[in-house]
């Protein structure tokens, strides 16, 4: 395992961190207690610090999972988490699939999640705080920033950022926080597959010139750049890939034949696609999709692979311009990429 360290914090972390989403959640699979914190050590011992929770992951469960598993290993790791959404007033968030509940992020309620979070971890600070699927009118309001900086100030968080979502989009979200706020970190969907926004993101932090540094989630495209589905893969009723249209699994397919250049004896197919986000310094560390020892063992393993070639990246690019040599199809953004789309129609 490689490690980074956020620019101009104290803040260290494993290149490949540990996603609590998939093992708390139920939108990946059922797991037991037992055998998500088997995971996690299995995490630990392979090098990874870094363990990134929400408070409406399984209503607290995520927290609850790290406080059991690293009861005894708070300095050696790196506990990020979220709060925004309001699952205490509107209960149950687990089997909802693609639902969003009510969000709350008035500076009591943030202070509160916090305080509930903090008793969840068993621990006295979290390391990164992050404002859970942010929309713009959060961005512009002084009092969510004034909070974060008196739970700074009291030592209940080190650092805070921004988590977009829920699904690919969110650019003007994460451009305007990069721009108008400090924040310590960004966490956003970004693989070979799918680069906008996420680059625009990436961007508009060097032109800006901001140490904000990238959290990746969806490194793999749902699972995609894995490399090991086939046109007849189906995903059972309750795994949150059944929501994707079909036209998304046959068309990934196609482009996935068109990436399996960057395997060889020395990396498989998902290892390349962290590496390829790792070629960029501005990713502090990334999170892959975890549900098994195997998976576990080859992403941990990635940022000790042979680098990908200047000539594979240039591939990479011209595939990526060239949509993979698939038809294109509408991209369907949410957040306030698809109300400018709408105004730009009008024009």
């Amino acid at each position: 395992m490689r490690y980074r360290t956020y620019k101009n914090t104290d803040l260290r972390v494993s290149e490949v961190g540990f996603g609590l989403w998939t093992i708390s959640t139920g939108w990946w699979g059922q797991f037991t207690e037992g055998e998500a914190i088997a995971l996690m050590h299995k995490a630990f011992d392979l090098g990874i610090t870094l363990f990134d929770a929400a408070d409406t992951y399984g209503n607290g469960l995520s927290e609850e999972l790290i406080a059991k598993a690293f009861p005894n290993q708070r300095d050696q790791v790196v506990v990020a988490t979220k709060v925004g959404y309001d699952f205490v007033t509107h209960g149950e968030t687990r089997g909802r699939g693609q639902r969003e509940i009510p969000q709350d992020f008035s500076p009591d309620a943030i202070v509160r999640a916090t305080d509930a979070a903090l008793k969840r971890l068993k621990t006295d600070r979290i390391d990164l705080l992050q404002l859970h699927n942010i929309r713009m009118e959060q961005i512009y309001d002084d009092a969510i920033w004034i909070a974060l900086e008196r739970l700074k100030a009291s030592g209940k968080i080190r650092y805070a950022g921004i988590a977009l979502g829920p699904a690919i989009g969110w650019l003007y979200e994460g451009i305007n926080c990069i721009r108008e706020r400090e924040v310590t970190s960004v966490q956003h969907i970004y693989n070979m597959l799918e680069q906008h926004p996420g680059r625009a993101m990436q961007d508009a932090a060097t032109d800006a010139g901001k140490d904000t540094m990238f959290l990746i989630r969806v490194t793999h495209s749902s699972g995609m750049l894995e490399g090991k589905y086939t046109a007849e893969t189906t995903f059972p009723p309750t795994d949150h890939r059944s929501h994707r249209p079909r036209s998304w699994l046959l068309n990934g397919v196609k482009k996935i034949d068109r990436l399996r250049f960057l395997e060889n004896s020395e990396r498989t197919l998902g290892q390349a696609a962290l590496q390829w986000l790792l070629e960029d310094d501005r990713v502090a560390s990334t999170l892959p999709n975890i549900y098994e020892e195997a998976q576990l063992i080859e992403f941990a393993k990635a940022p000790e692979c042979p680098p990908l070639t200047s000539d594979e990246m240039e591939k990479i690019a011209e595939l990526y311009a060239d949509n993979f040599g698939v038809e294109r199809e509408e991209p369907k953004f949410k957040g306030t990429m698809e109300i400018a789309a709408a105004a730009a129609a009008t024009v």
